[in-house]
């Protein structure tokens, strides 16, 4: 018997082995895949057929297109105490489906990653998401939307520690209003130190007055507390009723699209199915996103005529397979409201490309 068939014996059953291994135990891999995607201007069957945008208080101008949220099925992170990743048998499935991605394990989960804290973080994102695009839809219909200001901490020793409590809403300053964190610093800090402030204060639901004089403390006028921005004083209700099953900040593009739809008059769907994803900034910035390749995946099995790619995403999304569904750019909401504006009229309009999101990035990083 030679050498080299010996060495072929004795190296196939490790060989074997190793193979066995690889299929059934998890590998540091990780997977994307299309998920569900959802009318935001309809109603979800998976919240009991309730409409996802519900209003009180204003008038509400419903219409026929679609505004669809896209998900991604993102493989779970290890449990406790459990290894980290899917099987070969696993990885191999999902990795021949072409819409599928195949990534390193911690590129999509924290090293501290839990099912449970994964999804309690997830809806926490939706819900800050929901506010902001609540915000951003209203802010572009003209709507002033001022913020709450809250007491966030307490410094021990000053004024304030022995009137206020932390939560307390603070509402005004001497009769003037207060709608955001530096116009309160401003208020307290150019007064002089010595005379008593008149805050207007919510606590427990209920409005009231309270006095509170400023001291002198290494050149500047304080009062002693920690103001955070707590949420937004909407000027009437609008709800996002979305399945909580679904979590994460990536719908807040379309969240804000849908709530300004509902809203106006006229539509920005011209009837069309439009789908699309993008987180949203306070300022109207549409923020980019993760699984933009799977998210078109499943835009376009759903039947979308039309996707909107947050500039970011732009070069990944151009190496999906998007069918006959057009790509569209957006930078920010009011650039895409008026997009679809002119899509709603004319489904040929020249839009924003994908194409020139290349040149438009690096003329603003000089």
């Amino acid at each position: 018997m030679s050498q080299r068939l010996v060495a072929a014996l004795v190296a196939a059953p490790l060989i074997v082995a190793l193979f066995v291994y690889a299929l059934l135990n998890p590998l540091p891999y990780a997977t994307y895949q299309p998920g569900t995607t959802v009318d935001v201007l309809g109603s979800d069957p998976d919240n009991g057929g309730a409409e996802v945008i519900q209003v009180a208080g204003h008038k509400t101008y419903r219409d026929d297109g679609q505004l669809r949220m896209t998900t991604v099925r993102v493989s779970p992170p290890a449990p406790p105490g459990g290894d980290e990743g899917e099987n070969l048998f696993g990885l191999l499935g999902v990795w021949f489906d072409g819409d599928n991605a195949v990534l390193p394990y911690d590129d999509v989960h924290e090293p501290d990653d839990t099912p449970e804290k994964s999804r309690a973080e997830g809806q926490v994102q939706m819900t800050t998401s929901q506010d902001a695009a609540i915000e951003v839809a209203l802010s572009e219909m003209g709507i002033d939307v001022p913020q709450v200001i809250q007491v966030g901490a307490l410094i021990k020793g000053l004024p304030a520690s022995k009137v206020l409590e932390v939560g307390d809403v603070i509402r005004t300053v001497d009769g003037t209003s207060v709608d955001d964190a530096d116009k309160l610093v401003d208020l307290i800090t150019t007064r002089p130190a010595g005379k008593p402030l008149t805050i207007g204060i919510t606590r427990s639901g209920k409005d009231r007055d309270v006095a509170i004089t400023p001291v002198a403390q290494g050149g500047r006028t304080l009062i002693g507390i920690t103001p955070v921005v707590a949420d937004y004083d909407f000027p009437f209700e609008v709800k996002i009723n979305i399945s909580p099953q679904i979590g994460g900040p990536s719908a807040g593009l379309i969240f804000s699209l849908a709530v300004y739809d509902t809203l106006t008059k006229g539509s920005l769907t011209g009837g069309h199915e439009i789908a699309g994803t993008g987180e949203i900034a306070p300022d109207g910035t549409v923020g980019p996103i993760g699984g933009i390749q799977q998210k078109i995946a499943g835009a376009r099995e759903d039947g979308a005529d039309l996707f909107i790619v947050p500039i970011d995403n732009c070069d990944e999304a151009l190496g999906a397979d998007n069918g006959d569904m057009r790509l569209m750019m957006a930078q920010t909401m009011h650039d895409v409201r008026t997009s679809l504006e002119a899509y709603a009229a004319d489904e040929d309009a020249p839009l924003p490309s994908c194409q020139d999101a290349d040149k438009i990035l690096k003329k603003a990083a000089r």
